[in-house]
């Protein structure tokens, strides 16, 4: 009988108090459906995050309440970016460097959509609402598993198996920030009405790399799609 898979989540830091946090719900799903939930401090130092995710089946890039320093995709600030953290970009760049040499599964919710794009060279459409023409409501509030808004999936890959036979697919958004360039190696594979992309997966063969911009962590008791997301990135993690 296999382990049940160690799945790495990369933290928060609030700033203010000196505290790594992160909210429950990602834990609460990867424990819920078979995983055993690691929970990666912000400590920005190779050696250490190499050691850590070498002892690791997977990685979940979770989401933030704040935006990649668009440094890192060759932009200045818009007047509406959010706060950046460094230490939060360079730890998840870090473990989505291991986690490429690994091949480890790799999945990314909000901002680890977008930290997980500009590890590939991707940019980031800086603030939804001010930079895409007719934009919907991308940050809907409470009650936070709500499904907002509809999307449309593509393609033959993971997110399109994942949604075989739903109709009506609709999804939680809490983002203002979305991928602008796709990364290499990356394939946009859903969208909402307006354009703005909601998913990419891997494009190469034999790599379970998937971006989401909703929250399956918060609706996968009751919205399908995300459940079946995320049963099948903790069956591609096999424990060791």
């Amino acid at each position: 009988m296999s382990k049940r898979p160690l799945i790495g989540i990369t933290t928060r830091s609030e700033l203010e108090t000196r505290r790594f946090y992160l909210g429950r719900d990602y834990s609460e799903a990867i424990a819920g459906l078979g995983g055993v939930p690691v929970l990666i401090p912000l400590i920005d130092e190779a050696d250490y995050i190499a050691r850590l995710v070498a002892g690791l089946d997977g990685i979940l890039l979770p989401g933030s309440d704040t935006d990649p320093d668009p440094a890192y995709y060759g932009e200045d600030p818009h007047p509406k970016l959010k706060r950046v953290v460094p230490e939060k970009d360079r730890t998840d760049l870090l473990v989505l460097a291991e986690a490429e040499k690994l091949n480890l599964p790799v999945f990314g919710i909000c901002f680890g959509l977008q930290i997980l794009n500009v590890s590939r060279g991707g940019s980031l459409i800086q603030d939804i609402g001010s930079q895409v023409e007719l934009a919907i409501k991308h940050d809907q509030g409470m009650p936070l598993e709500r499904a907002s808004h509809a999307i449309k999936v593509e393609g033959s890959g993971i997110i399109s198996k994942a949604a075989e036979g739903m109709t009506d697919l609709r999804v939680n958004s809490h983002h203002h920030q979305a991928v602008g360039r796709v990364g290499s190696d990356l394939t946009a594979v859903a969208w909402a009405n307006d354009t703005v992309i909601e998913a990419v997966e891997d494009s190469r063969p034999g790599r379970w790399v998937v971006g989401v911009q909703w929250h399956p962590e918060l609706s996968w008791r009751t919205d399908m799609l995300s459940r079946s997301l995320l049963e099948q990135f903790i069956s591609a993690c096999p424990g060791k």
